[in-house]
């Protein structure tokens, strides 16, 4: 029976980073994964196969489609007959994807990680030492990493199958339908009704909520709806879903909305209403691995779990799911077990929508930081008055700094704009290491660049903005 100092259970950002980090501390390591795409094994998880990745490519697809067809006469570009070919779209994303799951198992050769393909299954201890069932072969570990991630939501009323679809099933229409309709006003939601909002399908969104982004910052939830709406995304919030019917054709959604109830018909459905932790074939019960009320894996602030020696990271233990929050833990996870000091600030982990706008935001939102008892000042500057998001033709949005009122350090930063995906980042930067808003509006961006949105925001909140 083989013997590894770590096994890590699942194949996602989580478990595929920590697998890497543990082989570059001299770990011997292995990794058993079940995630299969087109009939063979494929390690990345969710993210890179039918996720994050596969997402992020039809996305900007849609969004160059729409640059030729509805922007381009603005910069003096007469295009005609642009058309959809969705099929040589969905390979584009297709052929992106076996480039970066091809590129996580180059990684595992270079690092010399031994690979299993199948589910793993936790067996017995065996002294100080784990055996573990790893797609059918027994194999001994000193630690067991669960990185098992996690699966869609299923609608009670409507589960997944025919026209109703998750988030995979959204990113493989082989033709645009005409309408579609979301539920769940999500990340995930957003952002795959806008691709096909884009290619030309009526989008309706439907959302239980009362709000939109109730997460994020007040005003940003605010300008994301109106930009939103302006594009033609149709939202219902505070609906109750009362019978999902489907026929050869497509499906039927009733709703209650302010009392009054309504039938929609759509010729595809996405349901995006959260995900939930997969522990599925873990042996979880069988070894007395604890979990919680909602089925995440309980851990402590290591990230290890009631079992000796085994631990848990990623969505299967809660939290943001979110890709690089996973392969963060991962990281810090792989170095505790050498003895280092490894850490997670989740204070400052960005959260981004990749919609047109993009949204994005780290920290606290000014509400939230009031509710904490905190006095806070915010500065807010347009990307309507930068040089650079004109050129572009693309002037919407703004960012927003919120500092503490007293020690001037950065609480949470929020933006709405072209690119702030990559804007996200310097601030988060900053706030890691407790930086304040003239610590920023003190560092010198580039001219002409989208970042003097970020370094203006900055000035705003002391009153000084040099370009309003």
């Amino acid at each position: 029976m083989d013997s590894y100092d770590v096994l890590v259970i699942g194949g996602g950002p989580a478990g595929y980073v920590a697998a890497i980090r543990a082989a570059q501390l001299g770990f011997k390591t292995a990794c058993v994964d079940a995630f299969e795409r087109n009939g063979k094994a494929s390690l990345g998880g969710t993210c890179l196969n039918v996720g994050c990745i596969p997402s992020k490519a039809m996305l900007d697809s849609s969004e160059k489609f729409e640059m030729i067809t509805h922007e381009a006469a603005e910069h003096g570009i007469q295009v005609s007959g642009a058309s959809v070919d969705v099929a040589k779209m969905l390979a584009r994303k297709a052929g992106v994807v076996d480039k970066l799951t091809g590129g996580v198992a180059y990684l595992f050769k270079k690092n010399k990680i031994t690979s299993f393909f199948g589910y793993g299954k936790l067996l017995r201890q065996d002294g100080e030492e784990w055996v573990v069932d790893a797609a059918g072969t027994e194999v001994k570990a000193r630690h067991v990493i669960v990185a098992t991630g996690s699966n869609p939501r299923a609608l009670p009323l409507a589960p997944f199958g025919g026209h109703v679809v998750e988030n995979s099933g959204a990113l493989e229409f082989t033709a645009v339908p005409q309408q579609l309709g979301v539920i769940g006003a999500g990340v995930i939601g957003l952002e795959l009704g806008s691709v096909w909002r884009r290619l030309g399908a009526q989008v309706t969104v439907l959302e239980a909520l009362p709000g939109f982004l109730m997460a994020a910052d007040d005003g940003l939830a605010k300008e994301a709806l109106k930009q939103f709406q302006k594009q033609g995304l149709d939202f219902h919030f505070g609906v109750n879903i009362t019978k999902v019917e489907q026929d050869d054709s497509g499906v039927s959604v009733t709703y209650t909305e302010k009392d009054a109830e309504v039938t929609a018909r759509f010729d595809k459905l996405i349901v995006s209403i959260g995900r939930v932790p997969n522990t599925n074939g873990l042996g979880a019960d069988a070894v007395g691995l604890a979990l919680d009320e909602r089925g995440f894996v309980k851990v402590d602030g290591h990230y290890r779990t009631n079992l000796p020696n085994v631990y848990a990271i990623g969505d299967v233990i809660g939290g943001a799911m979110l890709a690089h929050k996973a392969e963060e833990e991962g990281v810090a996870l792989a170095e505790m077990i050498a003895g280092q000091a490894g850490h997670v600030n989740y204070d400052v982990i960005p959260w981004v929508i990749y919609t047109s706008p993009e949204i994005a935001w780290a920290g606290l939102s000014e509400k939230q930081a009031k509710e904490k008892g905190l006095t806070v000042k915010t500065g807010q500057f347009p990307f309507s008055a930068n040089g650079r998001a004109l050129g572009h033709g693309d002037p919407r949005g703004f960012v927003k700094v919120v500092a503490d009122a007293q020690s001037d350090r950065i609480l949470g930063v929020h933006m709405i704009g072209s690119g702030v995906s990559e804007l996200i980042g310097e601030v988060v930067a900053i706030m890691e290491f407790g930086g304040s808003a003239e610590d920023l509006a003190r560092t010198v961006h580039a001219h002409p660049t989208l970042s003097e949105v970020v370094k203006e925001a900055a000035l705003a909140t002391d009153k000084r903005s040099l370009h309003m």
